[in-house]
Order: C-alpha cells, then sequence, then structure tokens
C-alpha cells in the first residue's frame, strides 16, 4: 500500500478529529477508565489455571490447568449459589425492571412542576446512599420489636413476622429494597429518552380524540421502546451476577441458604481464604456465561424486529 492510498484512507478521520476534536477529548478519560480497571485488569484471568502464590507472582506460579475448574463443580454449595443468584436476579427483573417505566410514564403526565421535583428527587435519592446506609433502614423497617411495618400489622390485629430471618420473606425483602434503590435511576433514563418523542404527535392524538392512556400506549411506549430493548439486554446480561454490596449489607447466619450468592463466595473464599485460583476460575464462568445471555438476548431482540445494542 503506497503513501497516497494510506493518507487517503486515513484523510477521513483526521479531518473527523479535527472537526470534533472536543468531544474526542471528552471521551480520553471515559477510555482510560475502562482500559485501566476493565482490560488491563483481564490479564489476571490466567490465574484460573495456575496455582497462584502471592509470593511468586501471576507469571511464575505454577500451572494446574482445568484442576480449579473441576474443584468448582465440586463444591458442595456451588449449584446453590448458582440457584440463589439467578432467583434473585429473576425476581429483581421481573419486579424491578418495569418500575422505573411505570414511574417514568406518571412522573411524565405531572404537571405540577414543584411536585414533580420533589418527588424526583426522593425517588432518586437512594441510589446515591451507600447499601449499607439502606441496609440499616431496611432492617428498622422490618425489625420486629419496634419497626414500622410489625408496628402497623400489630395495629390491624395480625401477628408479627420476622422479616429478615425467614427465608422466604428475606427474598421479599432483598427483591423489594433492590427496587426501591434502583428505581429513580432507571426513571431518569426513560424521562430523558421521552424528551425525545415529537410533541406534534401528542398534539396530533389530542385532536383525533385519544385520552391518556392511549397516547401512553400509542406514542409514548413506542417512542422509548427502543431504551427499554437495550436496558432490557444489558439487565439479561447480568443474570449470574451479583454486587456484593446489597447481599452483605441484607444477609445474617440464618438466611445463608438462600443469601449466599456468587460475588458473596468470591469474596468469602477469595479474599478472606487466599483462594485466589478457584474464585478467578468462578468468576471467568459467571462472565462467560453473561457475555453469552448478553449475546442472545441481543440477537434475539434483532429478530423480534427491534433495536440491538450493536
Amino acid at each position: 500500500m503506497d503513501k497516497a492510498e494510506v493518507h487517503v484512507k486515513l484523510g477521513p478521520f483526521r479531518k473527523e478529529i479535527k472537526k470534533n476534536y472536543d468531544l474526542y477529548l471528552l471521551l480520553v478519560p471515559g477510555f482510560l477508565f475502562f482500559l485501566i480497571f476493565s482490560y488491563i485488569p483481564m490479564g489476571g484471568l490466567i490465574i484460573a489455571f495456575k496455582d497462584y502464590n502471592i509470593f511468586k507472582g501471576i507469571f511464575a506460579s505454577d500451572w494446574v490447568g482445568l484442576d480449579h475448574f473441576k474443584e468448582m463443580l465440586d463444591i458442595p454449595a456451588f449449584w446453590q449459589m448458582i440457584r440463589n443468584t439467578l432467583t434473585l436476579n429473576v425476581l429483581s427483573l421481573v419486579i424491578g425492571f418495569p418500575a422505573p417505566i411505570i414511574l417514568a410514564l406518571m412522573l411524565n403526565e405531572v404537571r405540577a412542576k414543584y411536585f414533580k421535583k420533589i418527588s424526583q428527587s426522593l425517588l432518586y435519592l437512594p441510589h446515591f446512599m451507600s447499601w449499607i446506609v439502606l441496609g440499616g433502614i431496611v432492617y428498622n423497617l422490618l425489625s420486629p420489636e419496634n419497626g414500622v411495618v410489625n408496628e402497623i400489622m400489630r395495629q390491624i390485629g395480625l401477628p408479627e413476622i420476622y422479616f429478615m430471618v425467614d427465608k422466604v420473606w428475606w427474598i421479599v425483602a432483598y427483591t423489594f429494597s433492590g427496587v426501591w434503590a434502583a428505581a429513580g435511576w432507571g426513571t431518569i433514563i426513560y424521562l430523558a429518552a421521552m424528551t425525545a418523542i415529537d410533541p406534534h404527535l401528542y398534539e396530533a392524538a389530542v385532536i383525533d380524540g385519544a385520552g391518556r392512556f392511549r397516547k401512553i400506549w400509542n406514542i409514548t411506549l413506542p417512542g422509548i421502546m427502543s431504551t427499554i430493548v437495550v436496558l432490557l439486554i444489558l439487565n439479561i446480561g447480568h443474570m449470574v451476577s451479583i454486587g456484593i454490596e446489597q447481599p452483605l449489607a441484607l444477609t445474617n447466619p440464618v438466611v445463608t441458604d438462600v443469601s449466599e450468592v456468587i460475588s458473596t463466595y468470591i469474596y468469602s473464599v477469595g479474599i478472606k481464604q487466599g483462594e485466589f485460583g478457584l474464585t478467578t476460575a468462578v468468576g471467568m464462568v459467571q462472565s462467560v456465561i453473561n457475555l453469552i445471555l448478553v449475546l442472545g438476548a441481543n440477537y434475539t431482540a434483532k429478530r423480534l424486529g427491534n433495536e440491538g445494542i450493536w
């Protein structure tokens, strides 16, 4: 390939950078963040195939091949962790995914600006709070001695419930506390998507005699459908992943059978016991399954005529 041909091919790209250099500069911090904290650490996946010794380092540690993966399948609680992770994530998806959509639709119909702003602030607040704080709030609300929920139940003649030590009720508390914490952030995204809908569509619908629910069904929901599909695909891609904060904040020894998930196992065995190779293998399998789920969900969305994430 001669220099002229290289110049022709690189010319448009250079012009694009020169024209929008300020936008590309804004990409640099995000690019460096993901490069340093997401892509470079992927080299550590080699630990899954080694008997890692912190004194020898990654490259000097002995190779063990697939031994850690075999050991992983022999862990007595492995399939229980998978079951717990899937159970909590499926419930969070089924109950939690529609919640911000419904909230966004409701807020979009509110015309009182001050009420709308106050409601949005209250909805967003839990997202910016630590799960240690949120977990303390949940425990206090559901406490059998002086919790608000049990106090109301006693006032209406119902027996008190030990929510956080009953396995079924713990799952319910986990699911709805997760919805409470995340719904506000999702609402922001959907409200932003709704601003891109042409207002003239609503005006035409009013002229045609469409009511509020008809406008939501025929204009608003189709207008944000691409956003809904993208977020659904991303949520499905985390089906076997759970952040460690919420399970650790809400768990207790009585409900370990339903609260022990992959992330808490990696923390307790990998960090506390130093089984770095085994937990790296578990994390690697977790990531591969998530990747397969994302690819499958994206393919299905495109086959159904919707937009995917690529």
